[in-house]
């Protein structure tokens, strides 16, 4: 991290802020390599905070830089024009990724707003808020193809996929996740948007052991696998993933849609469409689809891979 490039990571974050209005977004993704002397940072736009994000240690003499150009930013016109509320950095790299508030307020439970839906996150507290900014693409894809069909969401952590899909439309929705806390903040989340709990069902058990279950409550239009990369004692990507790609052609409905989804970066997209190909032949590979542009990464394999398959 080179203290000479922060004015690029601040003049960058005062050209994004008016583009977001109330919407969160990533305004700063250094972890896509593509801005020298800033991989270890990244900045979050959220309910009205700023979210700054250390991933790796830094010099005192930066970390001081950071914090004033961050308090000026506080003070800035531009700030003001955005109804700012407060500014906080996290140290990702520290045991427990303490959290500091800059300026401001940081309301540790807020409510973010992305494509007119709304998810309650909790910010400063854990590593990950309760929504994954860099599949906001994927949300959005779900939301427009999910009219009328019967939806399984695999590993569905806080329901994003699930209030997508109801907003767009869907029949029914089954959450399948073994962290009841993350299924029960998902319950909330589809309150949130006034959805009928009536069509939304919630499995709070292990994939690997309920697939009786899982089956009982299709078959499906659509199937979305958004797992981990590696989940200790329960999931190992390239070891795990196919078991459940082998389960698909039972599952699906003549015609379903999967969307399958890795987020390791040693993992290209080959291995899901050869992974597929190898277990679930019925199904044949559609497209990729596009990440944010603010997620940007100098190597396309080692980001999100997001995977469209059709039977």
């Amino acid at each position: 991290m080179q203290i000479t490039q922060l004015p690029i990571f601040f003049e960058h974050i005062q050209q994004q802020l008016p583009r977001c209005q109330n919407e969160m977004r990533r305004l700063f993704h250094g972890r896509g390599q593509t801005w020298s002397g800033l991989e270890q940072i990244t900045a979050d736009w959220i309910g009205q905070q700023l979210i700054v994000t250390l991933f790796k240690p830094v010099e005192e003499d930066f970390h001081e830089q950071l914090t004033q150009g961050l308090l000026q930013l506080f003070q800035s016109e531009e700030w003001q024009s955005v109804s700012g509320i407060g500014i906080g950095l996290q140290h990702r790299y520290q045991h427990g990724a303490p959290f500091e508030v800059i300026a401001g307020e940081i309301h540790e439970h807020t409510i973010g707003v992305e494509n007119g839906l709304q998810y309650q996150l909790v910010l400063g507290k854990n590593q990950n808020m309760g929504l994954f900014l860099d599949m906001r693409l994927g949300r959005q894809w779900v939301q427009e193809h999910a009219q009328g069909k019967r939806v399984l969401n695999l590993f569905s952590y806080t329901c994003g996929f699930s209030v997508a899909a109801m907003a767009g439309g869907a029949h029914k929705v089954l959450n399948v996740d073994m962290a009841k806390g993350a299924l029960s903040r998902g319950r909330e989340n589809h309150r949130l948007n006034q959805h009928d709990l009536y069509d939304v069902n919630f499995l709070g058990h292990d994939i690997f052991r309920s697939w009786g279950k899982i089956t009982k409550f299709g078959p499906y239009d659509l199937v979305i696998i958004d797992p981990p990369s590696f989940q200790k004692g329960s999931f190992a990507l390239t070891k795990d993933y196919k078991k459940i790609l082998r389960r698909l052609p039972s599952l699906l409905n003549e015609g379903g849609e999967v969307l399958a989804c890795v987020n390791s970066p040693v993992v290209s997209e080959d291995f899901l469409i050869d992974s597929m190909a190898e277990e679930a032949p019925e199904l044949t590979f559609i497209e990729r689809l596009a990440n944010p542009e603010e997620f940007a990464d100098i190597d396309e394999q080692a980001s999100l891979k997001v995977m469209v398959f059709h039977s």
